[in-house]
């Protein structure tokens, strides 16, 4: 059986994890045992058959079998699993999985109420919240006989109190009537302003101050022997008096009581406390302007007006440069002209009235900006139209809610002086030390003892696992997969489960070097706790942390998927086949250049950058080379690069009009001939898009086809040979090989195309070959077997050798762009930005070009990067990958910390002088990195 490994030296004995014939994907009929109940790394080279093992058979598996126990009803709304291609899987956990994928896409989601925190503050302050008038700065109560007595007595011992009522006036023409039910009832005495009044069957009440009318109960001295008589007569205030009640303290002023939530000072009311008055999500709670949203969409000036340098004639309105928007640049024109406006001046030297004109038109002869936006809101019934305004809108802070995304009610409510949306603006390590400090009344504490530890556990969780300096109110969906990564974790540690089987695929992702330990800790604490935690992992640090270590490979694609070494730690560190134990030991290694660059001695400066954590900072890149922009989690590594500088750079060259983080100037742009940011997106969001496509090296191929004998016979062209056209591909499937047949009760079924049987193209086109292959099978080639076969063609060489020498040989032609990871897009991106090496002096912009590569493929990786330079391009690079920053040119170090505590520049020069910097926890790290080689000289 191939690739078998039935290691030993487990020491768990039978009740291993036993996996028999695994063949999912390009696993090789493998078999192998893994210990539960502790930390399995599954390692190996890009496209080894990792995730195959991982998520495609373990998870897979356990998942199947629970979904399999429930009814078919509940099956319906549960992702569909397939039963992964295995002989036999023994002692299998119920399977959880953790991927570095951050799924949330709606901005209702928050850091706080992914992790729950926020419906535990909801609930605190449900339970012990204390609303606080927000004119009178008093807080808000409401009242009970006995506690207005308490009360009295404890402030005004030995006073003279008065109680009383208000009376509610009908009018001077009702007074008869009105003293006759009060002395029916027995109420003798009325207080006018400082006029007492004894009422008698013809007493006249005063004609002025008669919303001041109260009837007098009782006169007592405040003592505690006279509590009950007290409590008595505040009792008969409340009933008489629909709840309000005043007592004046001679000499001390009059205090008013109520029955009902409200300030007892100027008689404010407040809803009543619910949970759901604190949540943004619910209508009760929402901000009723923004809807929960905590912004509001409006005309953006710098989407209106992208380049303020250019001039109002030169079509400084971008909207009014657009095919059917003339006739608004043309009066706009005339206009200005009427009022002698220089038409060549930039607009950001146009005067004051002039913008207000533009943009508010006078309502005679000119009409302005607002009021093309106005004419074109009556017509958003078109979609074009409404995709058109939505290019000109940004989101602003709501002014009503100040972007909390809650109704003012709401934050009334106070713990301590704080409101909850106070709270949720917090980091993570910020509101761990409000509730450390937090000091409540004995009744308060007793409350909320319970919410508080669960809070404080979650708090202590996200420490943890490094995301100390993220903030309750961040949405979701700015994190990135590592962070929703480790979110997901935190939860799971919190929910202390036992005989689980975790999956987590690379948890190391933007983690620091220096946080990789406590992560590793983490995972040892569930093993500990009695679950299997299986890792897919390329960093060394995590890989030896692991108690169990698994390689597959050796290479990638068809030339792995076989176990190459499956052992404990000390024994698979000794081995020699693997190619992993290699690097641990030493006897691989990526390499310093042996020269760094300076460059053509012009820069990229940007100065004044202050977007979220940045303090301040004024960065410069020197052009035409390799920059690693370092720091810990949260230092304003993203910020600075993705949201400051690249958006700046974008919007200059016209490329995208994105907001841009907060900056002072921007210089050297003219150094620059373009800008592109290669992110981990997906090549395409359909399976009908593939690396071949992608590549343009489809073209190629269907022009080899196309220009064969038999196809000239039949009259085929290459538009023949595509799936994506009408003519050659099947017309019952549309070219894509399989049939989706619904199911109204059950799960879809995709079916193989009965009339082309998978292949995607009609019988003639198919019937084409080239040496020997049709079109199908050349698309179903890895990259290196088409390498192998295209001898023949340079322009198809030259692609695929690109593709290649990154690491990608391993990939079929015709793979879905849906099926790839996002360090696999990531580089097919690079090698296209390769294929014309005649292009010069752009910047490219990437954030952790390593994620998912084994050390061999940051190799291949590195040399890539440096031809991009060497090319006479500029790459700047966040990155946490220390053999990749240690070839860089430039490093600038953030830091020093994540969060408020981050934000600067800790180091930057040489990765040589950022080593011997002893406050940067970067340069510690790539100290030990550099040491085992010699030191790169400028060149």
């Amino acid at each position: 059986m191939a690739g078998t490994a039935l290691p030993s030296d487990s020491g768990t004995g039978s009740g291993d994890l036993i996996i028999e014939g695994a063949r999912q994907h390009n696993l090789k009929n493998i078999s192998l045992r893994i210990p539960h109940n502790r930390v399995t790394a599954v390692t190996g080279v890009s496209g080894s058959g990792k995730s195959s093992l991982a998520f495609d058979t373990l998870f897979a598996e356990g998942q199947w079998r629970y979904v399999e126990s429930l009814s078919t009803y509940a099956r319906m709304f549960l992702e569909k699993v397939d039963r992964p291609d295995v002989d036999r899987l023994v002692n299998i956990r119920p399977a959880i999985a953790i991927e570095q994928k951050n799924p949330v896409r709606t901005s209702r989601s928050t850091v706080g109420t992914a992790t729950e925190i926020a419906d535990l503050l909801r609930l605190l302050f449900a339970k012990i919240g204390k609303p606080v008038c927000p004119d009178c700065q008093i807080e808000a109560r409401s009242y009970a006989p006995g506690s207005v007595a308490d009360e009295l007595l404890q402030q005004f011992p030995e006073g003279r109190a008065m109680v009383c009522f208000p009376l509610r006036d009908q009018g001077p023409k009702h007074d008869r009537s009105l003293i006759e039910s009060l002395l029916t009832r027995g109420f003798v005495r009325l207080k006018c302003g400082e006029t007492l009044i004894d009422l008698q069957p013809d007493t006249k009440l005063p004609t002025t101050n008669r919303d001041s009318l109260l009837v007098v109960l009782d006169r007592l001295i405040l003592r505690h022997d006279s509590r009950a008589r007290l409590a008595e007569a505040v009792e008969t205030a409340f009933h008489e008096g629909d709840g309000t009640c005043r007592v004046e303290v001679i000499g001390q002023g009059t205090r008013t009581f109520s029955t009902s939530f409200c300030c007892q000072s100027c008689g404010r009311s407040f809803e009543p406390i619910r949970p759901l008055l604190f949540s943004f999500n619910h209508p009760l709670g929402a901000c009723p302007e923004c809807k929960g949203f905590g912004n509001i969409l409006k005309y953006d000036e710098d989407l209106v007006v992208p380049d303020r340098a250019r001039s109002l004639g030169d079509g400084a309105i971008e909207p009014w440069t657009k095919p059917g928007t003339d006739w608004w640049q043309q009066q706009m024109l005339l206009a200005m002209k009427r009022r002698s406006v220089d038409l060549t001046l930039p607009y950001k030297d146009l005067p004051e009235e002039v913008r207000r004109l533009l943009w508010q038109g006078d309502g005679k002869k000119m009409e302005g900006i607002n009021d093309f936006f106005e004419y074109l809101e009556g017509k958003r019934y078109k979609l074009h139209v409404r995709v058109f305004l939505s290019r000109y809108r940004s989101p602003f802070p709501c002014p009503t809610c100040d972007s909390t995304r809650l109704r003012p009610e709401a934050r009334y409510v106070k713990i301590d002086g704080r409101d909850i949306a106070d709270l949720l603006q917090l980091t993570v390590e910020d509101l761990a030390s409000w509730v450390d400090r937090l000091s409540l009344s004995a009744f308060d504490a007793k409350i909320a003892a319970d919410l508080l530890a669960q809070i404080k556990t979650k708090l202590s969780f996200l420490l943890r696992v490094g995301l100390s300096y993220l903030t309750l109110s961040r949405q979701t969906r700015t994190l990135s997969g590592g962070e929703a990564q480790r979110i997901t974790l935190a939860n799971q540690l919190g929910s202390k489960l036992v005989g689980t089987l975790y999956v987590l695929d690379e948890p190391t992702i933007g983690l620091h070097a220096r946080d990789t330990e406590t992560l590793a800790g983490i995972l040892r604490d569930l093993s500990h706790a009695g679950n299997t935690v299986v890792v897919v992992e390329h960093d060394p640090q995590m890989i030896q942390a692991a108690d169990f270590i698994v390689e597959l490979g050796p290479w990638s694609g068809e030339k792995g998927g076989e176990v190459v070494c499956a052992a404990s730690r000390s024994v698979f560190t000794q081995d020699r086949r693997a190619l992993t134990a290699r690097y641990l030991r030493g006897d691989e290694s990526v390499a310093i250049p042996s020269r760094r660059r300076n460059g053509n001695g012009k820069a990229l400066m940007i100065a004044g950058a202050c977007a979220n954590n940045l303090k301040n900072i004024s960065v410069k890149i020197p052009l035409r080379t390799l920059t690693c922009v370092t720091g810990v989690s949260g230092s304003g590594k993203s910020t600075l690069v993705e949201d400051t500088l690249y958006r700046a750079v974008a919007r200059a060259f016209r490329v995208e009009s994105l907001p841009i983080g907060r900056f002072a100037a921007i210089k050297g742009l003219e150094h620059l001939k373009g800008v592109r940011l290669i992110d981990q997106e997906p090549i395409g969001r359909t399976p009908r898009s593939n690396p071949v496509t992608y590549m343009k090296v489809f073209d190629d191929i269907r022009q080899l086809f196309a220009a064969t004998y038999e196809a000239k016979k039949q009259g085929l062209k290459p538009a023949h040979f595509s799936f994506n056209t009408t003519g050659g591909r099947c017309e019952r499937c549309q070219g894509n090989g399989y049939e989706k047949l619904e199911m109204y009760f059950f799960e879809d079924i995709y079916a193989t195309c009965e009339e082309c049987g998978g292949r995607r193209f009609k019988p003639q086109v198919l019937g084409v070959t080239l040496r020997g292959k049709t079109i199908h099978d050349v698309l179903n080639m890895t990259v290196d077997e088409a390498l192998s076969f295209f001898t023949g063609s340079p322009t198809l060489q030259e692609k695929l050798h690109l593709l290649s020498s990154i690491g990608l040989g391993y990939l079929r032609l015709g793979q879905p762009a849906t099926t790839l990871s996002g360090g696999e897009a990531q580089r097919l991106k690079i090698a296209a930005e390769l294929k014309d090496s005649s292009v010069r002096d752009l910047l490219y912009i990437m954030d952790e070009p390593t994620t998912g590569l084994h050390l061999e493929d940051v190799k291949k990786l590195i040399a890539v990067l440096h031809k991009l330079v060497d090319a006479g391009n500029t790459v700047v690079l966040v990155e946490h990958h220390l053999d990749l920053i240690k070839t860089a040119d430039w490093v600038i170090d953030l830091g020093p910390e994540g969060g408020e505590a981050g934000g600067r520049i800790v180091a930057e020069g040489r990765p040589e002088q950022v080593a011997q910097h002893s406050q940067s926890h970067t340069g510690r790290f790539l100290a030990a990195a550099l040491a085992n080689n010699v030191a790169a000289r400028p060149s």
